[in-house]
């Protein structure tokens, strides 16, 4: 018994951990920047839409690397690629201190979201789908997850405080000294891997999950794309990335500028999303390891399907904004922990990085382009017609990911009596 205990300490240490590198890095790198935009703009001279710029290029760039980042993880020691990680992820925010022109700007933040990728969106999923099994990992992605909502809370607070106190140059090499010691420090001394199955996490659900561990069916990259069902999840996730570049940044301007609700009102579904979001990663994988991954995306496409019917409803009572913003929120974990969940659990840990990035780098693209369609069908069909399109991005987007589920359920079944065969042969 006690020793059991001491393998479940370990992999609770490394969730720890995990929310850490959310908490700080990841923090710093992805959710701190807008801070210092305003700032920014006035002492260069940059144009809005310029500076704007460099989330897409940023985003665009770590999109186009995830997969070939996701393939270094099975080839490289952990250790030296989340340092790697750290110092692109801290180090390269510092360089922000020292950047006058606007390519340079574009440069660094090309560099950082490589290395936010590197120990966030590939390497925190590929941690804890090492460390916990199908009936613990759903959880302990979520609550890995809500580090990032959890330390944004606070960085949120110090960022502004820091500006007003000591400027964007010195604000920036402060915030990235920090990203830098904490990415360090968990690169050196805390990340590690199980040295074997004895070491994971099992949980005592005693439900039969779609992907069985006792046998190992992982899949390669290349298995992988020789399935049809691994290019409809992929389809899945580019409907998943319009929808939410939709929702997330285009929900701000049309309450303000096309409803004209009052700005009190705007900033209170500001606040009810950050607070249902810090548990809508939790819910989320509550639900994966309880329901399943089915039953888990249909719950998920009515609750998704619900906000765009709300955002539909919000110029007839502001009720419905709030409601938009809560739901949206409670779903948050489709985007931010499914991809890595799914893969884990259908595609196995073989090459789990590579597959992983690959789906990144589809989301990525529709997200990336999501708001641009969103803004060339408003313009020619109206809102109420585009927000409608929209809705109708989400049913694909869950019709695809459904069925790609139901059909890999049936393809492991096969697959895992084959081996069995091999293996009695």
């Amino acid at each position: 018994m006690n020793t059991n205990k001491k393998k479940i300490q370990k992999g609770w240490m490394m969730l720890i951990v995990c929310m850490l590198i959310q908490a700080v890095p990841f923090c710093v790198a992805s959710n701190i920047q807008p801070l210092f935009m305003g700032s920014v703009i006035q002492e260069h001279g940059f144009s809005l839409t310029g500076f704007s710029l460099l989330f897409t290029i940023g985003t665009i760039v770590s999109a186009i690397a995830a997969p070939i980042i996701g393939s270094l993880f099975s080839k490289i020691n952990l250790k030296v690629i989340y340092t790697a990680g750290a110092i692109l992820t801290g180090g390269g925010f510092m360089l922000f201190s020292m950047c006058t022109q606007l390519w340079q700007f574009y440069a660094v933040a090309a560099v950082v979201q490589i290395g936010a990728a590197i120990i966030s969106a590939i390497g925190v999923p590929l941690i804890i789908n090492a460390w916990f099994d199908g009936n613990t990992r759903g959880k302990a992605l979520g609550i890995a997850f809500a580090g990032g909502s959890i330390g944004n809370i606070f960085l949120q607070q110090l960022v502004i405080r820091s500006i007003v106190a000591n400027g964007t140059s010195k604000s920036y090499f402060i915030f990235g000294l920090a990203a830098l010691v904490v990415g360090l420090v968990v690169s050196l001394f805390l990340v590690k891997m199980p040295k074997d199955a004895s070491e994971v996490v099992k949980g005592n659900n005693g439900e039969e999950k779609e992907f069985n561990e006792e046998i190992d069916i992982s899949y390669s990259l290349k298995e992988a794309q020789k399935t049809k069902y691994f290019w409809m999840i992929g389809i899945g996730f580019l409907f998943v990335g319009l929808y939410v570049s939709a929702y997330s940044v285009q929900y701000a301007n049309y309450f303000q500028s096309v409803l004209k609700l009052d700005p009190s009102v705007i900033a209170l579904t500001g606040s009810i999303f950050a607070m249902c979001s810090l548990g809508g990663n939790i819910l989320g994988g509550v639900l994966f390891d309880k329901l399943g991954v089915v039953k888990t995306l249909v719950l998920s496409a009515i609750s998704v399907i619900a906000s765009g019917i709300f955002i539909m409803l919000a110029g007839n009572n502001p009720i419905f904004a709030h409601l938009f913003s809560a739901v949206k929120g409670l779903a948050v974990f489709v985007y931010m922990m499914t991809p890595a969940y799914m893969v884990g659990e259908y595609f196995g840990k073989k090459e789990y990085g590579g597959i992983l990035g690959m789906l990144n780098l589809v989301f990525a693209v529709g997200f990336s382009s999501g708001s641009v369609l969103f803004g060339a069908l408003a313009s020619a069909l109206g809102y109420n017609v585009t927000w409608m399109i929209i809705l109708g991005f989400v049913v694909a987007a869950f019709v695809c990911l459904i069925t790609a589920s139901f059909g890999m359920i049936k393809l492991n079944k096969e697959r895992k009596i084959k081996i069995e065969a091999e293996m009695a042969a």
